[in-house]
C-alpha cells in the first residue's frame, strides 16, 4: 500500500497518532528533508548493487552513463549543454559518495535494543540503474540564474524491481533530486549494505521560494576556504540555493583586492587571512556545481572603517572612543565619506577589480547599506552635519553610483531596507531589498514595488549589539538571526555603583531563536491580504515581489569551532519553510512532532556527513513511544 507522506501525513499523525507509536512500528517520510511537496511510498526494502550505474540524457541530446565514482569537479567550461552534463556528473559522483560513505544507522528513533533492520541475509532486491532525464535544455543562465529562472522541480521513483527514475527541466532540479535520493538509505548495522525501507516510493517536488539563502559573516571572525566549502555542502544538502557572503566589515577586510592591495594587507587580521582571487573564484565555482550561488556583499557606507587602516583619509569618525555607539552600531566606529572625490576613485578602483571577477558566478551583488549612523557625518569634513535633508541626496549619489556599476557588470544590485525605508532613496526596478528589521518591512518594501528578501531578525537571525541600543528595539522584531540569544560580547564598562545596569548581559534580540520558532515563521508569515489597513498588507497581486529568504549568522561570537552548533539545525528548519512551507495542503500548521521527528534524524544524517549540527532531542525522547511532548 501506499501512505500519502508529504502534508496529508503530517496532519495525520498529529490528530491520530500523538503517541508516536506509530513512529516506532512502520517506515514513515523522516528520512526527507526538506519534505517533497508530495511523497507516497510503501514498506518494501530495496539495496543499492555495489556496481550501480547511472544513465543521464537531456532530451534530443546523446544519453551518458556513469558508475559515479566519486572525484573532483570539472572546471566549468563557458555556459552551453556540455555545462549540463558537467553539473549532472559531479552531482552523480556526489550521490555515489553519499551511498558508499554515509554511515547512518537510525537507532535513536526505534525503541531501545528493537530489531528494526530489514533481515541482513534475506534475498535482495538491487537497485542496479539510475535513469536520470532532463526533458529541456538548459537555460543560458542556469548556473547563476536571478531568481525565479531556473525551474528546480523534479520527480523521482523507485519500483519495486529496484528500477529508479528522475525527471527534471534543469540540470539544478536533477542536483536537487539525486540529493533527495541519498536520503532515502541507510547503512545496516552488520554489513554495511546500503539499503531503502520505503519502496514503491513516488516523489513530485519543487520549492514555494526562488531565493533560499544564509548570510554567512566572514569578516568579523575569519573562516578558511574550505569551512566555506563545507556549509555550501550542508546548504545544497537542505536545498538552499544562496550564499550570501558578508565579506567585509569595520572589524577586517579579509578580501584580497589586487588594485588595492593595502586593503587586506593591512585590513585582515594577520597575513593569510584573506581570501585571494583564486580561492573567492573557487568557492563561487565550489557553490556553482552544487546549485548554490554565491553572491558577495561589499557593505557600505556604513561597517567600513577597517579600510581607514590602508586608507585614513576615506574614514570619518574612525573608532571613536568611548563612546563609538555614538557614531556606529559596533566598535570599531567609522563610514565612509559621503562627498569625497577620494572616495569615488577609491570605489571606482574597487569595483573594477571585483566585479569583472565575481560577474561570471553570480547575477547579483550586494552594496549592503545597513545601520548607517548619520551622527558620523557631522565629523566627516565633507559634510559636516548629520541632518537627513543633507545627507539623503549624498547617500542617492553614492547608491546610484555603486548599483550602476553593479548592472554595467552584468548583475543585479541587492541593497539592505534603510535605503529605501530609512532614507527613502529612489531605487532601480531591479534592485533587491533586503529586509531584516520586520515583517512590516517586507510589506513596505513590496508596496513600493520592490522584490524583496525578507530575513526578520525575530525569528531567522544569529546577532548581539550593545544595550544602549534598547531604545531602538521599537524598530525591530526577531526571528530569523540564528546568533541571538548567546549574551553580549562587549565586556560592561567598569562601574563605580553597585548595580550594573548591563546585568544579565544580554544581547539585542535575544532569547535565542530555537528550531520551533524558526520553524513558525515564513515570509508570508505575519503579512495580511484582506486587511488593507494593517501595516503588513500585502496584496495578493504583490506576492510575486517576494523572493524568499535569508537566515543570518553574524560572527561576533561565531567561529569554524562552533559555527556548525549555531547554524545546525536551526538553519535547515528554514530551508524546510522556503522549500516545502510550514502548512499543510489546508493550510493548517504542520505538528511539530512530526517536524522534530525528521529534524531529529535529519540532524543524524548531517552530523554522519561531518557536520557538527545541534541536538534536537536527547535520545530518550526519540526511542520512547510516547516521546516528549510538553504537558497539557
Amino acid at each position: 500500500m501506499f501512505w500519502r507522506s508529504s502534508v496529508s501525513l503530517s496532519v495525520y499523525i498529529s490528530i491520530r497518532f500523538l503517541s508516536l507509536a506509530i513512529l516506532f512500528n512502520a517506515p514513515l517520510s523522516s528520512a526527507l528533508w526538506p519534505l517533497p511537496a508530495s511523497y507516497e511510498h510503501g514498506q518494501r526494502v530495496v539495496w543499492i548493487a555495489s556496481n550501480l550505474v547511472f544513465h543521464y540524457a537531456i532530451t534530443n541530446q546523446t544519453a551518458q552513463s556513469s558508475s559515479g565514482s566519486a572525484g573532483s569537479s570539472n572546471p566549468l567550461p563557458t555556459l552551453n549543454t556540455a555545462s549540463s552534463y558537467l553539473i549532472v556528473q559531479a552531482a552523480i559522483q556526489r550521490a555515489q559518495d553519499r551511498l558508499l560513505n554515509d554511515t547512518f544507522v537510525p537507532w535513536k528513533f526505534h525503541p531501545r535494543n528493537s530489531d528494526f533492520e530489514p533481515t541482513a541475509n534475506e534475498s535482495r532486491i538491487l537497485i542496479r540503474n539510475v535513469t536520470i532525464q532532463q526533458n529541456e535544455t538548459d537555460l543560458s543562465s542556469v548556473l547563476k540564474p536571478l531568481a525565479g529562472e531556473v525551474n528546480e522541480n523534479y520527480t523521482l521513483s523507485i519500483g519495486t524491481s529496484g528500477a529508479v527514475a528522475i525527471t527534471s527541466i534543469s540540470s539544478i532540479g536533477i542536483v536537487r533530486a539525486l540529493d533527495t535520493f541519498t536520503q532515502l538509505f541507510f547503512q545496516h548495522s552488520t554489513d554495511s549494505a546500503v539499503y531503502c525501507p520505503y519502496v514503491p516510493l513516488s516523489i513530485v517536488d519543487g520549492p514555494k521560494f526562488a531565493h533560499r539563502g544564509l548570510n554567512m559573516d566572514v569578516a568579523r571572525n575569519y573562516y578558511p576556504p574550505s569551512f566555506i566549502m563545507h556549509t555550501i555542502d550542508a546548504l545544497a544538502w537542505n536545498k538552499f540555493n544562496r550564499l550570501h557572503l558578508h565579506a567585509t566589515d569595520a572589524q577586517s577586510w579579509p578580501l584580497d583586492i589586487p588594485a588595492l592591495p593595502e586593503l587586506s594587507k593591512k585590513g585582515a587580521y594577520r597575513a593569510g587571512l584573506s581570501y585571494s582571487r583564486k580561492q573567492l573564484a573557487e568557492i563561487q565555482e565550489y557553490g556553482m556545481y552544487r546549485g548554490v550561488q554565491v553572491i558577495v556583499e561589499i557593505d557600505m557606507p556604513g561597517h567600513t572603517s577597517i579600510i581607514a587602516l590602508a586608507y585614513p583619509e576615506l574614514i570619518t569618525a574612525y573608532n571613536i572612543q568611548p563612546n563609538w555607539s555614538t557614531y556606529a552600531a559596533e566598535p570599531p566606529s567609522g563610514s565612509l565619506k559621503l562627498n569625497s572625490s577620494a572616495v569615488y576613485d577609491f570605489l571606482q578602483t574597487l569595483w573594477n577589480d571585483l566585479l569583472p571577477r565575481v560577474a561570471p558566478y553570480s547575477a547579483y551583488f550586494h552594496t549592503g547599506g545597513d545601520e548607517v549612523n548619520l551622527n558620523a557625518y557631522s565629523l566627516d569634513d565633507t559634510v559636516q552635519s548629520n541632518q537627513s535633508v543633507i545627507l539623503q541626496p549624498l547617500l542617492q549619489t553614492f547608491v546610484d553610483f555603486n548599483n550602476d556599476y553593479v548592472r554595467a557588470a552584468g548583475m543585479a544590485p541587492i541593497v539592505w531596507e534603510e535605503m529605501l525605508l530609512e532614507f527613502n532613496l529612489t531605487l532601480g526596478s531591479d534592485v533587491i531589498v533586503q529586509t531584516w528589521r520586520s515583517d512590516e518591512s517586507v510589506a513596505k518594501t513590496v508596496a513600493k514595488g520592490h522584490k524583496v528578501l525578507a530575513g526578520n531578525y525575530n525569528y531567522w537571525v544569529y546577532h548581539l549589539l550593545h544595550p544602549s541600543l534598547n531604545s531602538f528595539l521599537h524598530f525591530f522584531s526577531r526571528h530569523q538571526y540564528l546568533d541571538c540569544g548567546h549574551g553580549s560580547w562587549l565586556d560592561p564598562p567598569p562601574s563605580s555603583t553597585t548595580t550594573d545596569p548591563y546585568y544579565p548581559y544580554g544581547d539585542y534580540c535575544a532569547p535565542l531563536k530555537n528550531w520551533h520558532l524558526i520553524y513558525t515563521h515564513s515570509p508570508f508569515a505575519s503579512l495580511s491580504i484582506t486587511n488593507t489597513s494593517s501595516p503588513t498588507y500585502v496584496s495578493p497581486a504583490s506576492y510575486n515581489l517576494i523572493l524568499g529568504g535569508e537566515v543570518h549568522i553574524w560572527s561576533e561570537l561565531t567561529d569554524p569551532v562552533n559555527f556548525d552548533a549555531v547554524v545546525w539545525p536551526r538553519a535547515a528548519a528554514a530551508a524546510e519553510v522556503l522549500w516545502s512551507g510550514n502548512q499543510d495542503e489546508q493550510g493548517r500548521n504542520r505538528s511539530l512532532v512530526e517536524v522534530g521527528r525528521r529534524l531529529g534524524e535529519w540532524r543524524e544524517r548531517l552530523v554522519a556527513r561531518g557536520v557538527g549540527a545541534g541536538v534536537v532531542q536527547m535520545i530518550w525522547c526519540t526511542q520512547d513511544e510516547r516521546g516528549c511532548i510538553a504537558d497539557g
